[in-house]
Parts: structure tokens; sequence; C-alpha cells
């Protein structure tokens, strides 16, 4: 896992600016904490900050191929392709020669093979940038769910990029300025535009690649979408091919050449992969594998459940690891360091965004933080509620027909009467959002055959892999690499996910059961605890001193006359929001509002932005 960045500018004389390439390129240091490189042309500048995997001595980047007659191609690349072995040896096949065991280097190869098209043939998490002098050739590359970040910048007549939004931010000459529809967007969980909240900078669209040639020639393509298909095999066959697909997932994810952990929370999800890492190292190494999960000191004491998060993770999560045998750490996380300055600044900064899931943020930061010190690559089961129809909202007759996002039924960052209505008059915060569920719609496949109940559930498995999950995959990706930890998500196997998304509804939730084909596909490697247990999210803090720590910090944002967050956040409500009993903010929902305010006043202060 790494970071890239660059400036490539076909009207200008680039050379001369390796200072400000350097610039660029240290924003990226923890993302690459183990080497730092660049790659210098008139017209490109590649910049590289390296967290080692794979191959730890031979996949130094920036990787240049060079050609007979001394022309070079040169390749910045952030992530994992799986099938990196196999496509060596069809290259090898095909004429080509290799110098390391490294994926970095099978990229590179892929590209001057198929060219732009090399895209294709990848599978796995990355993002990255080829420039090839031969023709000028710029090519910027995402892979199909986004799970590695990658954002852009028209600058003047050239193209600045990066992993991280600061990396392009750290040129000088790029002004700051705010992009009210991607602040929109971003506060309204609506992933409708790849616009950011910053004008000019766009985020590269999951499964897109752009291309750039002097000739001022830009081409933003999709090379990959979900396609509806009929679904062929029958309920065995479904079952065992959820399995196999799901297994060689995680065996091609398990490789590398650094210590390799799993995140196991005591649901499905986590547990089910936990379980097939340690079955797979048992078998093939004797080893065990190492699993962690999270909470918070006095949790047990002070948990109060309710419908969104059913009860503790904790209790589970160490039933799965003495099921397993894995060696399971629980990292403990005190109030007094959810609340420090130095960990809600990082999670500030790691964001790039006012958008902010506060204290879920910063524990996940935390847990990150501590894992690090044991393991460079952690194993997650994101994705799988995206992908198999987890959610109880899936389940919600009301969530289920309602036209909006079917996510917002029980998850907001702002609540439609905490926002400025002079902001709202000119942004239209619900409009926005019912014009990016329309359009949403508007791309989903459906086949002449299906009926109402599976068009509706395709249309929702459709919105929550494309405007849902990227949110997650997101923040994952970005408080991971702040701790200089590579997390993989198995669950978002391209091959994985294209097949589930074309099985029936009806097998998919069998009798309304949750995720009843992935219970159905692994069920010998849970314990029945877990196999019935509902799902809960990620756990928060339920002290009531993190709370009287949020209402403080929000009279203080209060008292503050100039704080540019209230013009888009109404001071009066916020106040009232305030009037409420201790304990009001246990819910996720109420917390949001208090946690936004605060980002937002920090994001804005910290860019020297107004509304």
């Amino acid at each position: 896992m790494c970071g890239i960045t660059g400036w490539v500018d076909f009207s200008r004389d680039l050379e001369q600016h390796a200072p400000l390439l350097a610039a660029m390129t240290a924003t990226l240091a923890l993302r690459g904490p183990d080497a730092s490189g660049s790659w210098r042309h008139r017209h490109a500048l590649l910049g590289h900050r390296r967290l080692a995997i794979i191959d730890l001595a031979g996949g130094v980047q920036p990787m240049i191929y060079r050609f007979g007659n001394g022309q070079q191609v040169a390749l910045v690349y952030t992530g994992e392709v799986y099938n990196h072995n196999e496509l060596r040896e069809r290259l090898r096949l095909a004429g080509h020669q290799f110098q390391t065991r490294s994926d970095t280097e099978v990229v590179l190869h892929a590209y001057l093979e198929w060219g732009e098209h090399c895209s294709e043939q990848l599978s796995g998490m990355f993002a990255f940038a080829v420039f090839d002098e031969r023709d000028g050739h710029f090519l910027l590359v995402r892979d199909r769910l986004g799970v590695k970040p990658l954002y852009y910048a028209e600058h003047g007549q050239g193209l600045l990029f990066g992993s991280e939004i600061k990396a392009i931010l750290a040129h000088p000459d790029f002004s700051k300025q705010l992009d009210v529809v991607g602040l929109v967007d971003a506060l309204s969980l609506s992933r409708g535009s790849s616009r950011t909240a910053l004008r000019g900078i766009r985020e590269l669209p999951p499964g897109h690649r752009l291309s750039w040639r002097p000739n001022g020639q830009v081409k933003l393509k999709r090379y990959w979408q979900l396609q509806r298909r009929e679904h062929q095999d029958d309920l065995q066959s479904t079952i065992e091919r959820t399995r196999e697909l799901l297994g060689k997932a995680l065996g091609e994810q398990l490789y590398a050449d650094v210590p390799v952990c799993s995140l196991l929370s005591g649901g499905l999800d986590s547990t089910i992969l936990t379980a097939m890492a340690q079955r797979k190292l048992q078998a093939e190494q004797g080893g065990t594998v190492n699993s962690f999960s999270v909470d918070f000191v006095g949790q047990a004491e002070q948990f109060q459940a309710d419908a969104f998060r059913p009860e503790r993770d904790e209790p589970y999560a160490l039933a799965a690891a003495a099921h397993i045998g894995s060696q399971h750490q629980t990292i403990l996380i005190d109030n007094r360091e959810l609340v420090a300055d130095q960990a809600r600044q990082a999670v500030y900064l790691a964001n790039d965004s006012a958008a902010t899931f506060g204290d879920v943020d910063t524990s996940l930061y935390l847990l990150f933080k501590a894992i690090r010190g044991h393991s460079t690559v952690a194993i997650s089961g994101e994705a799988a509620d995206e992908v198999f129809g987890g959610y109880a909202w899936c389940r919600d007759p009301q969530a289920i027909a309602a036209a909006r996002m079917p996510w917002l039924s029980r998850m907001q960052l702002l609540q439609a009467e905490l926002i400025n209505p002079d902001f709202n008059r000119h942004c239209d915060f619900a409009g926005y959002q019912d014009s990016a569920y329309h359009q949403a719609l508007d791309q989903v496949q459906h086949l002449p055959g299906d009926d109402a109940v599976e068009r509706r559930m395709r249309e929702i498995s459709h919105l929550h892999l494309h405007h849902w999950l990227p949110i997650l995959l997101d923040r994952k990706d970005r408080l991971s690499m702040a701790a200089s930890l590579e997390v993989r998500v198995p669950y978002t196997d391209h091959e994985l996910v294209e097949y589930v998304h074309n099985v029936p509804w009806s097998i998919k939730g069998r009798g309304g059961e949750e995720k009843w084909l992935l219970k159905q596909a692994t069920a010998d490697l849970l314990p029945p605890a877990v196999l019935a247990r509902k799902k809960s999210p990620y756990p928060t803090s339920a002290s009531l001193a993190y709370e009287r720590f949020l209402r403080e910090r929000t009279r203080q944002l209060l008292a503050t006359a100039d704080s540019p967050a209230f013009a888009v956040i109404d001071r009066a409500q916020l106040i009232t929001q305030l009037d409420h009993a201790e304990g009001y903010f246990n819910s996720q929902l109420r917390r949001n509002n208090l946690e936004t305010a605060l980002a937002l006043d920090t994001w804005l202060r910290h860019n020297q932005l107004s509304v």
C-alpha cells in the first residue's frame, strides 16, 4: 500500500520543479512510511511513498521500463493486484521478462502489453498513474469498487493528481475554493457526484480510467460496471459457488511478505473471514491467525441497546476467537484517548473532508494504530452487507418503499432541522439527495422477467454498492493509511460481487433472513451464537463522559461568533439540541449532529474557507 501524486503539463518544462514534487509527495508519508521516490520528465513529475508489502527489496517506485532507444514508461502505483502471479505467467508467455516478484512490475508490463485496457486484466484494489514517453500518453486508473482513492484537478493546461486531496493542495499555485455542491454531496451521504468539496478537485470514479494526450484530448472512460445477467445455478450450486468465490478471494488476499492479521468483531462477516484464514494458515503453515477487536473502557456497564445497535461486540468476538482458535487481542480504548486533540486532529487531517462519523472514526483510527504495532496488513469484513443485503433496512418495508437512499432511514450526518435555512434555500439539501437518488436508479439494469420485489431489491443493492459502500471504503482507507496499516477487503472481489449481484433476492434473503446465502455458504465455520446474531454496526462509546465532552466542545463552538460552520448549521437549532437531558446523544443519529458541526468548523478553518 502506498501513496501516489504528480503533475503532468505538456505546455511547460517541469523538470525544474523537483522541490514542489517533494512537497506534494511528503503529504502522503503516512500512506508510505518505508520509502519515497520520484521521477522527472520535461512534461511529467511522478511521486511515490511506499508501504512495503510484497517483494520488499524489489518493488521500488516509481518503476521504469526503458526501451532500447532510451524512451521510458514510468509507473506509480498503490494497492494490491491479487492475480499478479497469474498475469506474470501470461505476460512471460507473451515475451515479457521480469526482474522482481512485485505486483508493481506486473502492472507496468500489463500496460506495455495491453495499453490502457490493462485495467480490465487486473483483479484487486489499486490506483495508478502511467506516463508513456513514447507518445506522451498519461493514464490514471482506479479499481472497480473504489477501494483505493484517487483524485485529480486541472491546473492551467496541466493536470495534478494524488491519492489524497492534500497532495494536490500542496501545489502552491493551486487556489483553494469551496465547491458547495461537493460539500452537500459529502454531508448528505449521497455520493452522487465526483466533485469534492474543493472546487476543481474531482475523484476519479471507481471502475474508471482517465487518458490524457499531448493534443489535449482527455477521455474519462468507465471500464467496469455491474451487468444484470440471468442467474443459471440451482440453489445448492449457488451456495457452493459463493463459498468457492469467497474462499478464492480470501486466499489471494492473505498473500504478503509481512505479517497479516484479521479484524474480528464477532459479527458474521469478520468471523467467516477469520475462520477461513485460520483454516488456511493451519493447513499450509501450521500457523495461527492473529485477530483483533475493539472495545471501550467501562462499555459493559454503560452500554444501552437500541434498534440500531442491539448488543455489544466484545462477547461475540471472544466467543468467535475461541471457536476459531485465533490468537486474539482486544484493543481497549479509554475515553481520554478518544477525546484527545491529537487523535481527533489526526482523523480530521486523514479525512480531508468535513464529513465525519465522530467517535466511530476516532476509535477506528486508534484501533488501527494499535494493530500496526503487530501487523502491516489486516483483513476486514467490509462490504459483505452491501453485497449480501445485510442491513436491517433491507427488511424494513418503509425503508424499502421510500424514494430515497435506504440508509438515510437510520444514518445521517446532519438532520434536516439542523441545516441553516439560508444555506438550504441556496443548496436545497433534500432536493440534492432526491436528485442523486433518481439519477442512481437510472443506472440500474433489470431483466424483463424480474418481478416488482426483485427489481426493487436490485435497485437497493445497486444503491448500496455504488453510493454507500464508497463512503465506508473511503473511511477505512483513510484511517488505516493514517496509521500506515493496509486493510484488505475480500468481499469487494469483483468476481464475487458480480456473481452475488445476479443471485435473486429470494435466495440472498430467503425467508426474510439476514444474509441467508452467506450463512448457508459458511455455516460450518461459525459458532451457533454468531450464526444467529443480528447485525450490529461498529461500536461507539457509551460513556457519558464522551457525551459531556461533545456537549462542552459544542458550547465552545456556539460561543464563537465568527465560526464559518454556522453558514451551514443553524445556530439556534444546535442550541436546542443541548437542551436535552444527559444520555440523549447515545443515539448515533443525534450524536452525528454535534460531531458534524465540530468537524465542519475544523475543516473550514483548516482550509481557510468560507461558505
